[in-house]
């Protein structure tokens, strides 16, 4: 009962009281974004939703324009500390998660759910896809889910996805109160924010 109708409908309750909210931050932070270099203060993402329907990603814009899309070896994406493709409000923004708060809109509209397997991208057509990326596929993805409180960037792609199966096997309400409560010590003390560039090897251009 709670994964068929009341996970969807506290997103839905939660996401309208957030709204107010979340329109002040865009407001604000998409001024500065701006600001730094004329460019749009959105990024839209295409990415995979439940059974594998695709959808646009709503984030803030932590990078320069027209940056090319790095990945790791294992198609996660680049992330580290000294990358010359995020700007300075794009700096803050990462580590404080403030870029995903306007996937806010993504939960409304029923995209996305609060909590869920991080969405996964489309550069890898269905028929590829082994067993754990089929299972994630089962649940909404999430603005937050389990391998994005309790590791964020340090684990592989893969142990990502090995987690996120388990979760979409396993949705309970205790268990997404938890991810939650996690989530915002993960936050607030800034926890994993780059990946540990020993679980990889590699990085490459994704042509648009």
């Amino acid at each position: 009962m709670y994964r068929k109708v009341f996970k969807r409908l506290f997103d839905l309750i939660g996401s309208l009281i957030l709204l107010p909210i979340v329109l002040l931050i865009i407001l604000i932070f998409g001024m500065l974004i701006y600001l730094e270099d004329k460019g749009s203060p959105f990024y839209f993402a295409k990415r995979r939703g439940k059974d594998g329907s695709i959808f646009k990603m709503i984030k803030l814009r932590s990078m320069y324009v027209d940056s090319p899309d790095l990945r790791n070896a294992d198609n996660s994406t680049y992330n580290s500390p000294n990358d010359p493709r995020i700007t300075k409000i794009g700096k803050f923004i990462r580590k404080t998660s403030i870029d995903e708060i306007p996937q806010i809109l993504n939960v409304l509209k029923g995209d996305m759910s609060f909590i869920g397997p991080r969405p996964i991208t489309v550069n890898r057509p269905l028929s590829e896809y082994d067993e754990k990326r089929k299972i994630r596929l089962l649940v909404k993805p999430g603005i937050t889910g389990y391998s994005q409180a309790y590791f964020r960037n340090s684990i592989s792609q893969e142990k990502k996805l090995k987690y996120d199966a388990e979760y979409a096997q396993n949705v309970t309400f205790i268990g997404d109160l938890k991810i939650l409560f996690k989530t915002i010590q993960t936050i607030l003390f800034r926890n994993n924010v780059y990946i540990d560039e020993t679980q990889v090897k590699g990085v490459r251009e994704i042509e648009k």
